[in-house]
């Protein structure tokens, strides 16, 4: 293996592997909440994925432009400039801080009236509501983290995504199985005990990482939270190449919402075993959102560092790095999926119901590790609007192959989950032509 290609698997790992490991703890409060409210009843489980989607898919809108700011500030870093990587975070995190309180009100507002208008079952809406009730309360504390997530990924210094995300996890499980169950001398809580739970360690993720960059001195090393140095001028190009990242992520996030309408509509049964494959699906691409980080940010430092000519074969390393990890992970679950879904769920009919849909979504998963990278490479250049249209062209064909099966043919679960195939093999193919073709290495941002 050549010199430079060690050293960029080494980059990419150094970068990688914190996210990988945070996104592992991150995501075990999914795992938790489904594995103790699969113990709860059929419908609980149901609604915390609905409730728990719609909420992701509005948390993706701050994700969104926390990817476009961490581009920014990447290319920033690459040239050098910290006091406008600086900028670029201050203006981030008060545009993100106003927009919270934004969308708290729209939430409470128009929430019920959606669930109300799109769910057929009466009892999933109630539990879905009592989820969100509490659950809300929570986008204050996640467009904060959203911004030093960025900020920490833009300059490579990961381990702390990690650190705060173990302690996020650790508060969760353990207020979970308390304010759930009504133990540690917590109320018994049910549904709404989980959304506090998470609302209360997405508060303390807050919390460690201020401490954690005060006492590093990084507010004043990058010059960060400047409210002097704030104008709409300088607003301007961050919401320019934020804000298609932005519509991206809601975009991709909400269309998932409306996936598991369809498969609402199916049953109750149904949506309970969903759920379960999206709690699994979800760790095997844990790999991929690390990897993923990765790419955006060493895309555009390398354009920022005058370098555009590795930016190809950056990707195409990093996208078969990637798929190789999700295989790993995928085997280790295939070799017994029972074992695995009877840690979420003690209900035999609900395993059985899961495992043909877990060997649909296994070799979906190996495929979106290659087209995820191959799309972050394209977001990376900063050609942010070109990345909003290919998610938005390859989402609108994968929901109408998801109605198609689940209405025109009656399929079953496993056919309407076959609808990812469609999506990585669009994503991966349209991102390569443009990253082969298109006009990326003299992007500005």
């Amino acid at each position: 293996m050549k010199r430079s290609t060690r050293l960029i698997y080494r980059k990419v790992l150094y970068i990688g592997l914190p996210i990988v490991l945070g996104s592992v703890a991150q995501n075990i409060i999914l795992f938790t909440d489904t594995a103790f409210l699969g113990r709860v009843g059929e419908i609980q489980l149901g609604a915390s994925a609905i409730g728990g989607i719609f909420y992701l898919a509005f948390v993706m809108l701050a994700f969104g432009f926390g990817i476009g700011a961490q581009i920014i500030m990447a290319r920033r870093f690459g040239e050098g400039d910290l006091k406008g990587l600086g900028n670029t975070y201050s203006h981030a995190f008060f545009f993100l801080l106003i927009f919270s309180g934004i969308v708290f009100l729209l939430f409470r507002e128009f929430s019920p009236w959606l669930l109300n208008h799109y769910l057929a079952s009466g009892a999933v809406k109630e539990e879905s509501l009592k989820f969100l009730n509490y659950r809300m309360y929570g986008f204050f504390f996640a467009y904060i983290n959203v911004t030093y997530r960025a900020f920490y990924i833009a300059i490579g210094r990961t381990m702390i995504i990690t650190w705060t995300t173990v302690i996020m996890t650790m508060v969760n499980v353990v207020l979970d199985y308390g304010l759930i169950f009504g133990r540690l001398g917590l109320p018994e809580m049910g549904i709404e005990g989980a959304a506090l739970a998470s609302v209360i360690a997405e508060f303390s993720t807050t919390l460690v990482a201020t401490l954690y960059t005060l006492k590093l001195g990084n507010f004043k090393r990058y010059f960060l939270l400047q409210p002097a140095n704030l104008s709409f001028r300088r607003f301007v190009p961050v919401f320019r190449i934020a804000s298609p990242m932005m519509l991206t992520n809601f975009f991709s996030l909400f269309v998932w919402f409306f996936f598991f309408m369809i498969i609402e509509k199916l049953g109750e049964t149904e949506l309970a075993v969903s759920q379960l494959v999206r709690s699994v699906y979800i760790i095997l691409l844990l790999p991929v959102w690390g990897f993923s980080s990765a790419t955006n940010t060493m895309v555009s430092y390398y354009i920022g560092r005058g370098r555009s000519e590795r930016v190809r074969g950056l990707v195409q390393r990093v996208a078969v790095l990637s798929a190789m990890s999700v295989a790993v992970v995928v085997c280790l679950v295939q070799l017994a999926p029972s074992v695995v879904l009877r840690i979420y769920t003690d209900q035999w009919h609900l395993i059985q119901g899961t495992v043909p849909v877990l060997r649909v979504i296994s070799g979906a998963a190996i495929c979106l590790a290659v087209a995820f990278t191959l799309f972050n490479g394209v977001s990376g250049t900063g050609k942010t609007v070109i990345a909003l249209v290919i998610e938005v062209l390859t989402l609108c064909l994968y929901l109408g192959f998801a109605w198609m099966m689940a209405h025109w043919f009656d399929g079953t679960v496993a056919m309407v989950w076959s609808a990812e195939y469609l999506y990585a093999v669009l994503l991966a193919t349209i991102s390569w032509l443009y990253l082969r073709y298109g006009n990326w290495r003299r992007a500005i941002v």
